[in-house]
């Protein structure tokens, strides 16, 4: 057990009121969660202010606090620890606690609008077929080896997150592969943990309602890189316009990948269907078996990021070359007698979603319909809403607006707010059902011979969250039925 004084090690404090050289048993940021012998850290979080509950947390035994701005009434027995940024300070704090796991082995961070999870997950299955052992952590699952720790946010909070990695170090992992959201940089969890790389997918617009301006999105993604040490790699995509911006103040080792310029690693795509992509890599000619022109930047970002770890080229390409993608990213079945396919995607952005439709079209063979299902989360971004319905109306033949997580919005709302996006011309090709399995039955009645299903919105999501309940839901399992129903 660690004394307070060596958990707050390299932590810019103001002020220290009481014995510090005090056992803490345990790190908490909720008040809820503190047992006696714990510290508890005061977070000014996006919806609660941490300090509001320090009471609560001292009456539950918390032995230590850890805030902003010391509370009027000082309890003897606790020792109060100012700090200039919790959260900051929290994210060390938490390093020191579990011994700077991300310090013991080699971790590379994914950053980006889309992308982050298959180039997280895709990095993950690489050095593992390269024979490391290693750990992920992304939105579709936390995985250590072959344990699967289910995830419940893109980034956990700072403690969860070094508990995480300290578990890696544990079991012999000697990489970790780990998405980094713009929540997670904004909010400090990342604070002291040592990145050996970092990536950037892309930027477009997304969590609007959280950062309120572009700008501030891209500044915060940009952070992530300002802080890689020297000793690190940073690569970027130099095909988006923010590409460079990310790494104009790194200190880290600077690369870039491409479809299009002249890059370090520079990618051209020479076929693409559903069976995979063919492309030129450098001077190597490979065949990947996963789909799209989005999916062929991933590649490169994954390859670039191998190779600047230090990994053989030629090994890299060959391992890579039988991967497959993420859950729920580009996943596609086909119907057996009339050969509908079916793809569930995680686009949730205007961008991913152009993307998605835009491979879709590039797969068709003749005059094939596709068939759009798609819907907006509660509680998020209002202003892509009518984008998402524009983008669906306009690069599909047939679409269906519906239901996607609500959380505590009027599914209808939402979808009214999708529909405002719709140009005249593209009425006619859309309809509104709320009910997703309804709407997914009903793209596939819709369905001809060899047509094009996407559904777009929830991935590799197994549920739907409808007023703070979270209701089994599998858009992939719910396709498989709709297909064997229709197949009968």
């Amino acid at each position: 057990m660690k004394t307070l004084r060596e958990i707050l090690y390299n932590v810019n404090i103001l002020a220290v009121q009481g014995n510090n050289d005090i056992a803490v048993r345990a790190l908490s940021i909720d008040s809820r969660q503190i047992k006696t012998g714990d510290a508890f850290i005061a977070i000014r979080g996006f919806a609660a202010d941490g300090h509001q509950f320090i009471s609560k947390a001292i009456a539950l035994g918390a032995s230590a606090v850890i805030c902003e701005t010391l509370p009027d009434t000082i309890s003897p027995d606790v020792c109060y620890v100012q700090v200039s940024n919790s959260a900051q300070a929290g994210g060390v704090m938490a390093g020191n606690f579990f011994d700077n796991p991300s310090q013991k082995l080699t971790l590379i961070g994914v950053t980006g609008t889309n992308g982050k999870t298959t180039i997280a997950t895709l990095l993950f299955r690489l050095f593992t077929q390269l024979g490391h052992h290693c750990g992920l952590l992304s939105t579709v699952q936390n995985q250590i080896g072959d344990r699967i720790v289910p995830a419940t946010h893109t980034t956990p909070d700072p403690i969860s997150l070094n508990a995480l990695l300290a578990d890696m170090v544990a079991e012999g992992c000697d990489y970790a592969f780990m998405e980094v959201s713009s929540h997670a940089i904004h909010q400090q969890r990342i604070a002291g943990l040592r990145f050996a790389g970092g990536i950037f997918s892309n930027i477009t617009h997304d969590h609007l309602d959280y950062h309120k301006t572009f700008d501030e999105y891209i500044r915060v993604k940009k952070s992530f890189f300002d802080q890689l040490p020297n000793n690190a790699f940073a690569i970027t995509n130099l095909d988006d316009k923010r590409g460079p911006v990310m790494l104009q103040n790194t200190k880290a080792r600077k690369a870039t990948y491409s479809l299009r310029s002249m890059a370090d690693f520079k990618g051209k795509i020479i076929e693409n269907n559903i069976t995979g992509l063919v492309m030129l890599v450098g001077e190597r000619e490979v065949h990947f078996r996963l789909i799209g022109e989005f999916n062929a930047y991933n590649l490169m970002a994954v390859y670039g990021a191998a190779v600047l770890a230090g990994k053989d080229k030629d090994e890299v390409l060959a391992a890579l070359s039988d991967l497959k993608g993420a859950e729920g990213r580009f996943d596609y079945i086909i119907s057996k007698e009339q050969r509908v396919i079916g793809i569930v995607d995680y686009a949730h952005t205007p961008d991913a979603l152009l993307n998605v439709l835009a491979t879709i079209k590039n797969l068709r063979q003749g005059h094939e319909q596709i068939i759009t299902v798609v819907g907006c989360g509660g509680d998020r971004d209002t202003t892509k809403r009518p984008v998402m319905g524009e983008v669906a109306a306009e690069h599909s033949d047939k679409v269906i607006f519906t239901s996607d997580n609500p959380r505590s919005e009027d599914p209808g709302e939402i979808i009214r707010q999708m529909e405002a996006g719709v140009g005249v011309h593209q009425r006619k090709k859309v309809i509104s059902l709320s009910d997703r399995k309804e709407a997914i039955k009903t793209a596939c009645s819709f369905a001809k011979q060899e047509d094009i299903i996407l559904i777009a919105g929830k991935g590799h999501e197994k549920y739907q969250e409808i007023n703070g309940v979270k209701h089994p839901f599998d858009d992939k399992q719910v396709l498989l039925e709709m297909f064997a129903l229709l197949e009968k």
